[in-house]
C-alpha cells in the first residue's frame, strides 16, 4: 500500500526552533517540554485555507488549553511576495482575531524548511517524547464549518492525551504553498 503524505515523517523527531512572536517573546520548542501533546501548524495570513479555519484552531487551542496540550502556529512565508504575511500583519490579524496560542515568525524559513512543511496549514503532532504522531488535516470541510463530520485534528489530540496511538487514516491538509524566497 502506497504511504500517503502525511505519513512520510510519522516517527520522526521534532526539530527545536527558537522563534519570535506576535506577542514580543521568543518561543521554542523547549517552552512546551512540559505538555503531552504538542501541537505545530505552518500557517499565514492571506491563504484562503488558513482563513476558512484559522478560528477551528482558535477554538482548539481554546478547548485543550486545560490539558496538557500546546499549539504553536508559525508563519515562513516570504512577506516581500506576500506583504499580507509579514510580521506586523501577523501582529494585527493575531489581535483581530484573539488567537489564545502563540503565533511566531519564521522570516528566514529555516524551520519550515527543518520540517519539510509544504502548504498552509500544514498540521504536525507530537506525542510527550516529540514523535510525530499526525500529520493530516483539520477536519473533512475546511469550507463549511457547519459541515464537519469528522475532526481529525481533535481526535488525533484526544487518543494521544489519552496515551493511545492514531487509529485512523490520515488525510494530508489541503491549502496554499508555502510561498518561499527566491535563492
Amino acid at each position: 500500500m502506497p504511504v500517503s503524505p502525511s505519513e512520510l515523517h510519522i516517527g520522526t523527531k521534532a526539530h527545536n526552533f527558537s522563534l519570535p512572536a506576535v506577542d514580543g517573546n521568543v518561543y521554542s520548542l523547549n517552552d512546551f517540554a512540559d505538555k503531552d501533546v504538542f501541537c505545530l501548524i505552518f500557517t499565514c495570513n492571506h491563504c484562503p485555507y488558513v482563513k476558512a479555519v484559522e478560528d477551528r484552531i482558535n477554538d482548539i487551542a481554546k478547548k485543550y488549553s486545560g490539558s496538557s496540550f500546546a499549539l504553536v502556529c508559525i508563519n515562513a512565508n516570504d512577506p516581500a511576495v506576500y506583504p499580507e504575511d509579514s510580521f506586523e500583519e501577523m501582529k494585527k490579524r493575531a489581535a483581530e482575531k484573539g488567537f489564545v496560542f502563540p503565533y511566531l515568525h519564521d522570516e528566514s524559513q529555516n524551520t519550515a524548511m527543518m520540517y519539510d512543511a509544504v502548504c498552509t496549514p500544514d498540521i504536525y503532532l507530537y506525542d510527550k517524547d516529540r514523535v510525530l504522531r499526525y500529520r493530516g488535516r483539520i477536519d473533512d470541510n475546511w469550507k463549511d464549518e457547519s459541515a464537519v463530520k469528522h475532526r481529525d485534528l481533535e481526535r488525533a489530540i484526544e487518543l494521544l492525551l489519552a496515551g493511545k496511538e492514531i487509529d485512523f487514516e490520515m488525510v494530508p491538509s489541503m491549502g496554499c504553498s508555502i510561498k518561499w524566497k527566491e535563492s
